[in-house]
């Protein structure tokens, strides 16, 4: 496996280079990690499945029971992959981007290991310039899990060059985008007739 790239960007002036780098890594089947608006995530072109197969392994899961979400760009590139009703579309406009996992039906497009066993999807929107536009350069969402420490006192790695040091020999590329949070997302099920908060996390929901 090639040596792993450590790539240090701003969030509030991102180098295209930088972002363009990260997609080539995306493009080649590389494993990233990178920061949201909540904890690291780690994730990969969800079109690659050697390299969603590879994340399965990193995080120690059971492939059936791997709960993957995927990173979009804007809520127009949601409905190619999940179905949205008109009272959803409003609950996700006035709540994205943020920090917050939408649970809805998925798609045909969607591919089999994403589909959970209800095939439904969960989909997120950062509010962090990153990950979106990393998305919004490779054309496709990316998946995303959050990175959680193995130690159970700090449950999600925050620090960049810590998660480096931890994770230089198992991904391809470690993104440092400062600081990472330790709360994960609010996740909110869109399945049944109303929504429903399933975890609680760092968003609050707006109705």
């Amino acid at each position: 496996m090639p040596e792993c790239l450590y790539i240090k960007m701003y969030p509030q002036n991102l180098n295209p280079r930088d972002i363009e780098r990260a997609v080539e890594v995306l493009k080649r089947g590389g494993v990233i990690i990178y920061p949201t608006d909540t904890v690291y995530g780690i994730g990969c072109d969800i079109t690659n499945t050697k390299a969603v197969e590879r994340i399965i392994k990193i995080k120690g899961m059971k492939p059936k029971e791997a709960n993957f979400s995927f990173i979009c760009h804007d809520l127009s590139h949601i409905a190619d992959f999940a179905r949205v009703d008109n009272s959803t579309f409003r609950l996700m406009k006035k709540n994205l981007p943020g920090p917050f996992t939408f649970i809805l039906p998925g798609l045909n497009r969607v591919p089999d290991y994403f589909l959970s066993r209800r095939k439904t999807v969960g989909i997120r929107i950062p509010n962090h310039p990153i990950p979106v536009e990393i998305v919004r350069q490779l054309g496709n969402p990316i998946l995303t899990t959050s990175l959680k420490d193995s130690d159970e006192v700090i449950e999600y790695t925050t620090d960049p060059e810590l998660i480096f040091e931890n994770y230089q020999y198992l991904v391809d590329l470690v993104i440092d985008g400062g600081a990472g949070n330790n709360i994960p997302s609010t996740v909110v099920d869109c399945t049944g007739d109303e929504p429903a908060i399933i975890r609680e996390g760092l968003g609050e929901l707006v109705f």
